[in-house]
């Protein structure tokens, strides 16, 4: 086992898919010499050479467009996009050509490409630099979406992802780049667990909170302060935001009774209100209480001196867990 941070693990895992396929190339703006603006492809360059990790124009649609012409010739390209915010450019050939291209072709064309986001906020970044636009590709069929919690996902999901023959959209959360983990770089993928599975992060009894990327721990802190009040939560952390492990999360509700969910994206849209509807519709008998949702609010990407105010916190999550018990909260106007 190593210690490694959230991005070192990302560096670890991007080496090891280099290192066993000739056909894996990395693209993005500066992440060659200058090892990216996170450092997250630091030193991939120099020991892999400019013609597999290649730093590219400063354009996100070229970017993308060059990989669907590598995937054709039978090369795994791994695109990064340098914010989640300069997304958008890209977004017509994602939607429209790599999420479509092996449907429309039947199967004979395959569309091995790993698209990497760091999104979210939470590191004051200037505007357009903290978006959480992952909704926008979970509607979209064809796309693999996952997002990553904790330097072991991060190591082995990036090589699920290059494997798979699938786009994948694989989501950093960048506030957590500097987290550390012990991370094992011997684990083999054929008995990992699939990047389409949930995980238990702690288990509970009493409600379920299902999360992903940079509110897992948020949400595991949660419910460490819930347990000192005698309140069992069991966090879920999804991993897979298109498939989502609905099984998993049934479960759960079916023995907890309660649900919670928490995501920096704004509410309306936001892949909380998926969840709620479909476990709504799976567990109506079984929920004691109606879903409750925390989330950012529907506005426009505050400015770094407020985005706090916006993410879901530790104070927020447990209201919304004292929400989901039938205690007193923020919306009842009762104490306790």
């Amino acid at each position: 086992m190593s210690k490694l941070t959230f991005a070192r693990a990302i560096n670890a895992g991007l080496r090891k898919s280099l290192e066993n396929d000739p056909k894996v190339v990395l693209m993005g703006e500066d992440i060659g010499a200058l090892g990216g603006v996170f450092r997250v492809t630091d030193g991939l360059q120099k020991d892999f050479g400019k013609h597999r990790v290649v730093d590219t124009p400063l354009a996100e649609s070229a970017i993308i467009g060059t990989a669907v012409g590598l995937a054709y010739r039978g090369y795994r390209p791994v695109c990064e996009i340098q914010f989640d915010g300069f997304i958008y450019p890209a977004f017509d050939q994602i939607v429209s050509q790599v999420a479509k291209m092996h449907y429309r072709t039947q199967g004979r064309v395959k569309m091995p490409i790993t698209i990497r986001v760091p999104f979210g906020g939470g590191i004051g970044s200037p505007e357009h630099h903290s978006e959480s636009p992952e909704a926008y590709f979970t509607h979209t069929s064809g796309l693999r979406v996952i997002s990553v919690s904790n330097p072991q996902d991060a190591y082995t999901m990036i090589q699920q992802a290059i494997a798979s023959d699938d786009p994948v959209l694989y989501f950093e959360p960048k506030r957590r780049y500097h987290d550390k983990g012990e991370v094992d770089e011997t684990a083999d993928l054929s008995t990992a667990l699939s990047m389409e599975k949930a995980r238990v992060v702690t288990a509970g009894s009493d409600v379920t909170l299902v999360t992903y990327g940079p509110l897992v721990k948020t949400a595991n802190d949660a419910a460490m302060a819930a347990a000192d009040e005698g309140v069992s939560v069991e966090v879920i952390d999804l991993r897979s935001l298109a498939p989502i492990d609905f099984p998993a999360v049934e479960a759960s509700v079916r023995k907890t009774g309660r649900l919670v969910i928490t995501h920096e994206a704004a509410q309306s849209g936001g892949l909380g209100a998926e969840i709620a509807a479909s476990i709504t519709e799976r567990c109506f008998n079984y929920l004691e209480s109606a879903p409750v949702r925390i989330t950012g609010f529907d506005i426009p990407y505050p400015y770094s001196k407020l985005e706090m105010h916006h993410l879901p916190d530790l104070d927020r999550i447990l209201d919304g867990v004292d929400r989901a018990l039938g205690r007193g909260n923020s919306l009842s106007g009762l104490e306790g």
